[in-house]
């Protein structure tokens, strides 16, 4: 494998080119493939990913990536209508489960994000239609996405702007770098650097999808 540091792009022996933070990790490449920028509008899985991020807050995403799963067992697969529910006694299992990143105040921030998904699903329609209301406009994107330009950017007004707007309804673990993490990862923006394989097939998505309306 081929590592072109000054573009931040990995080649492998197929000739396939991706970002280079994915490094050689089989199950790294896999998400970063198949998951990391599709555009998603699933109210379960934004859920899911905004949760993750809280939990990779001082860690890397691989760490998380490879506990992943047994999050979802833990989390009812992060339906937050069940997690909302959760009490002393789902805290203790939580805290007991070395298959977890066993952190009191991340597993508390879930479930109290989990209440506030409730309140801002009967506020806004859908989780989705909240968040892809902070999708920046393009002129506000740079005109070519570079890795010089990506390794500058850990926060944009857009992301901040979502955290005071989740922070405002009480949610917890919702920084502006988690939120910016958690749009590059659902495809609120596309940060495929230029000349990753996945970069102009995740802007085709971006482009087909169908944006939810918010009515809050």
């Amino acid at each position: 494998m081929t590592n072109e540091t000054n573009d931040g792009l990995l080649t492998d022996a197929s000739q396939i080119t991706r970002c280079a933070w994915c490094g050689e990790d089989a199950e790294y490449q896999r998400y970063h493939d198949t998951e990391w920028g599709v555009p998603t509008v699933d109210d379960q899985i934004l859920f899911q990913k905004i949760c993750l991020e809280g939990f990779q807050a001082g860690l890397s995403w691989i760490t998380v990536l490879r506990k992943r799963d047994n999050f979802r067992k833990s989390f009812d697969n992060f339906d937050f209508k069940n997690v909302a529910n959760y009490g002393d006694r789902d805290i203790s299992r939580c805290l007991s489960n070395s298959g977890l990143i066993r952190h009191r105040g991340k597993i508390e921030s879930t479930i109290n994000n989990a209440k506030k998904a409730l309140d801002l699903v009967n506020e806004c329609g859908s989780l989705a239609s909240f968040f892809w209301s902070f999708e920046p406009q393009k002129e506000n994107r740079p005109k070519e996405f570079t890795f010089a330009v990506a390794r500058k950017i850990t926060k944009s007004a857009e992301s901040t702007a979502l955290s005071m707007a989740l922070k405002k309804r009480g949610w917890t673990y919702v920084g502006p770098t988690i939120c910016y993490s958690f749009m590059q990862a659902m495809g609120i923006v596309n940060d495929h650097v230029l000349g990753c394989s996945r970069r102009e097939e995740i802007e085709t998505l971006r482009d087909a999808l169908k944006r939810p309306v918010r009515v809050c």
